[in-house]
C-alpha cells in the first residue's frame, strides 16, 4: 500500500505525523510526505521520504493576524466566538497554495490512502479528486470540531476548481492521539497512543543528578518566539521561579531562543534544542505556553502543568488540561511573578492534581500505539473508495 502524509510547513504539525508515518513505513508500507518547500528539510530530517508541493506561504504573520490580546481571555477557557473565521483564512491560504501540486503528485504517485494534520485541507481535496479515502490525524485536542458546520462550505469553490464536487473535511477516519478521557466526542474516531517526536536532538540532555529540590520544566515551544519575543514568557518565569531556594529549575529553549532567555541564575540548567520527552522524566511540573505536543508530552510522563496560553489553539489546549484536573490556567496579564510562585507551589503541594496527571499517563499506555492501528488503516484504503459525487 503506499500512503502520503501531509502538511503545511508548521514542524509541530509534521512531528504529529511522524509516528504512525514510521510505523506504516516499518509495516512495509510505502510512505511519502509531501509539504511546502519551506518544510522540506525538516521533513527529510525525520528519515522519512519527502517532497515539496505548492507554495510557501508566510504563515507566521497570519498567526500574528488572529493573536489574543490577553485582556481577551476568560480565565483560561477556550474561545468561543469570533476567532474561527481568521484562523479558517489561514488553513484556507495554505490551501490554495497546495492543493493544485497535490493532486498533480496524487496523481502521478497513486496513494492508497491519504493521512493530513487536521488544518492541511488540501489533504481531503486531493483524496476526493483521486478517490481514496482521507485520513485526519489529529496533533492535539480536536479544535477544528468548531468549524465543522462550515467548513465545508468554505472548502467547496476551491474543491470545485479541481472539479471536485464532494468532499470530506473531516476525512473518512480521525485518529486522535489524546488520551481517550480527554477526546472531544466525534463519531469515526480511533485512538492511538501519543509518542513525542521534537526533530533532532540530543538523546540524553545533559540534566544534573537529582536532588533534595523540586525540578521544574520551564518550556516555550517555538510558535511564540516566532510571534513576537515579548510573548515568549519563558524569561519572565525563569526570573520568577529562580530565587525559590527548593526549586531546581531546568528549561527546555531552542537555538534560536537561547538569546532571548538572556542569563540566568546559578544553578539554572538550560537545555538547547533537547528532546521534552527526555526532559520530562523525573520533573514534577511543567509551565509553559500550552501548545498541543508540550500537553501530549507532559501527560504522557504524568507530570501537572501550569500553562499561560495566548493563542486560540494553546487556550483550547489549556482549557483541557484545566477542566481535566492535570493543572491550571493563568492568562498572561494575571502570570506576574507572585502568582507564577504561589501557582507553582500550590500545584506541586496538591496531590489531587498530581494523581490525575498521573492516571492520564496510564491511561496513554493502555491506548494502541501506532503500529497497533495500522491494520485499520489498510483495512480503511481497502473498502470502498471516497470519489467524487
Amino acid at each position: 500500500m503506499r500512503v502520503l502524509f501531509t502538511t503545511w510547513a508548521w514542524p509541530s504539525h509534521l512531528y504529529a505525523l511522524v509516528p504512525l508515518a514510521w510505523a506504516m513505513r516499518a509495516a512495509g508500507h510505502d510512505v511519502l510526505v509531501a509539504g511546502q518547500p519551506e518544510l522540506l528539510d525538516e521533513i527529510t530530517a525525520t528519515g522519512l521520504p519527502g517532497v515539496a508541493v505548492g507554495a510557501d506561504v508566510d504563515a507566521v504573520e497570519l498567526v500574528r493576524g488572529y493573536v489574543l490580546p490577553s485582556d481577551g481571555d476568560q480565565g483560561g477557557q477556550a474561545p468561543r466566538t469570533g476567532k474561527a473565521p481568521r484562523a479558517m483564512t489561514m488553513f484556507l491560504a495554505h490551501a490554495e497554495a497546495m492543493t493544485g501540486d497535490l493532486i498533480d503528485l496524487c496523481r502521478t504517485w497513486r496513494p492508497d490512502l491519504i493521512v493530513y494534520e487536521p488544518t492541511t485541507l488540501a489533504g481531503p481535496i486531493a483524496a476526493a479528486a483521486i478517490g481514496v479515502p482521507a485520513v485526519r490525524h489529529l496533533y492535539g485536542t480536536d479544535l477544528m470540531l468548531r468549524a465543522r458546520e462550515i467548513l465545508g462550505d468554505l472548502l467547496a469553490p476551491l474543491a470545485a476548481r479541481y472539479g471536485v464536487t464532494s468532499v470530506q473535511p473531516f476525512g473518512a477516519l480521525t485518529v486522535d492521539p489524546t488520551p481517550p478521557s480527554l477526546q472531544v466526542p466525534y463519531d469515526d474516531r480511533i485512538a492511538v497512543r501519543h509518542l513525542a517526536f521534537c526533530g533532532s536532538g540530543p538523546a540524553r540532555p545533559a540534566l544534573p543528578p537529582r536532588g533534595d529540590r523540586r525540578r521544574v520544566c520551564v518550556t516555550w515551544g517555538h510558535t511564540m518566539a516566532k510571534l513576537d519575543p515579548a510573548r515568549f514568557l519563558a524569561p519572565t518565569v525563569v526570573r520568577a521561579l529562580a530565587g525559590e531556594p527548593d526549586l531546581e529549575l531546568v528549561v527546555a529553549v531552542s537555538a534560536r531562543q537561547r538569546p532571548l532567555l538572556g542569563a540566568v541564575a546559578d544553578g539554572v540548567t538550560v537545555l538547547v534544542d533537547a528532546s521534552l520527552d527526555e526532559v520530562l522524566p523525573g520533573c514534577e511540573l511543567v509551565v509553559a505556553h500550552g501548545g498541543a505536543a508540550t500537553v501530549l508530552t507532559a501527560l504522557r510522563h504524568g507530570v501537572p502543568m501550569l500553562l499561560i496560553p495566548q493563542l486560540p489553539d494553546h487556550t483550547g489546549h489549556a482549557a483541557r488540561v484545566l477542566a481535566a484536573g492535570a493543572g491550571d490556567v493563568l492568562t498572561r496579564d494575571q502570570a506576574s511573578a507572585e502568582t507564577i510562585v504561589k501557582e507553582t507551589r500550590r500545584l506541586l503541594s496538591d496531590e489531587s492534581v498530581r494523581a490525575r496527571a498521573r492516571a492520564f499517563a496510564e491511561e496513554m499506555l493502555r491506548t494502541p500505539a501506532p503500529a497497533q492501528i495500522v491494520e485499520r488503516l489498510v483495512a480503511l484504503s481497502a473498502g470502498t473508495p471516497i470519489g467524487k459525487s
